[in-house]
């Protein structure tokens, strides 16, 4: 489902009681071809809170991510990089990476490959997900999900990356051991879907303390 442009975003409205604003962040690993998945998961959230009556989903691509998924499965508005070039057309115009971050209370990335740890961890926004990542609020929970090949993962400037990452007050959902698709065994595996499903469970707030948007 694409998005329908500015009319997707109205932040002058009032967030209803009750609802949680998920922003997922999807980059380019073969992990990504759990994404529908992990949407339909996070919106059976309401389940596990009686204070949360509606998760809301959203979800912003790498054009590299596109490779291992298809979007007619994923059940919520998509953002990509051409939808933040169309969406402004003049100065009165929203920003889409800002208004990304205003709407959402949580942002996960998952997966997330070695090429956007690299670039998260120097600051780095040349994409509308690094955009939001530059711009997000850190008093507001950001999840990351590292997947990618164990010899990548074994390199030492992956520890230095996800140590930096941590610095800014983000959350790591670590990446597991298996066997991977290009054949090779170890740890680099993207976190299970019920693994990330529930660290965000753990941020879901009462509806009387709304997230402060700034």
């Amino acid at each position: 489902m694409q998005t329908q442009g500015r009319a997707s975003f109205d932040n002058k409205q009032q967030k209803p009681c009750g609802e949680f604003r998920v922003l997922v962040g999807v980059t380019g690993s073969v992990a990504a071809l759990k994404l529908p998945l992990l949407v339909e998961q996070l919106r059976l959230l309401p389940g596990v809170s009686c204070f949360v009556f509606r998760v809301d989903v959203r979800v912003v691509t790498t054009e590299h991510a596109k490779h291992f998924y298809n979007p007619e499965e994923v059940s919520v508005e998509l953002y990509d990089d051409k939808d933040e070039w169309e969406m402004w057309k003049q100065r009165s115009d929203p920003v889409l990476h800002i208004e990304l971050r205003r709407w959402a209370d949580l942002f996960v990335i998952a997966p997330l490959d070695a090429n956007t740890l690299g670039k998260m961890a120097n600051g780095i926004c040349d994409n509308l997900l690094t955009c939001v990542v530059r711009a997000w609020d850190i008093t507001r929970p950001l999840l990351f999900c590292p997947a990618m090949n164990t010899a990548m993962w074994h390199h030492p400037i992956t520890a230095q990356q996800i140590s930096r990452l941590k610095e800014f007050g983000y959350t790591e959902i670590p990446c597991i051991a298996k066997k991977l698709v290009c054949g090779d065994e170890g740890k680099g595996g993207m976190a299970e879907v019920p693994t990330i499903v529930s660290a965000v469970s753990q941020f879901l707030q009462m509806p009387n303390e709304p997230t402060q948007k700034t």
